[in-house]
């Protein structure tokens, strides 16, 4: 119950701190995603230097994690990419990388994490296109026409 205590206490910290950060430098950063991979971060890092901390929060937040990331890549994938395949993919390969991760499987954990990372790849998001300011753009085509 203590584990469960800290780590939400530390996930609205730091949530709150990335929003905090986020309005002052204007980084698109989400900030629960922040609260939470902090949290799971601190716990594996707790977790190696010897302190007790339960599994359970923490493949619950690594399984935040992989969905939250999962979701995101699935909003920004270029045309013609299915997003029911990526998530169909990336959720239990993301799953097998936070297992290994909890179970102390470290061989599972980095090829499970080398594979999601593959599949991030072969599943490319798409670049935002720049916005075009049309009363700028309106401007400078009436500039032209009247230069020439």
């Amino acid at each position: 119950m203590t584990t469960l205590a800290l780590a939400i206490a530390s996930l609205l910290g730091l949530t709150g701190l990335a929003w905090l950060a986020s309005r002052m430098s204007r980084l698109p950063v989400c900030p629960v995603c922040v609260g939470v991979a902090g949290t799971w971060t601190g716990l594996l890092a707790a977790r190696f230097a010897g302190l007790p901390v339960d599994a359970t929060v923490l493949a619950i937040l690594l399984g935040a994690s992989v969905l939250g990331i999962a979701q995101w890549r699935a909003e920004r994938l270029t045309q013609g990419g299915s997003a029911l395949l990526w998530k169909a993919l990336a959720v239990p390969t993301g799953s097998a990388a936070a297992y290994g991760l909890v179970a102390e499987l470290w061989s599972l954990a980095a090829l499970s994490a080398f594979a999601f990372a593959l599949l991030a790849v072969l599943f490319r998001a798409a670049r935002p296109a720049p916005e075009s300011d049309s009363a700028v753009v309106s401007q400078l085509e009436e500039r032209m026409k009247r230069c020439c």
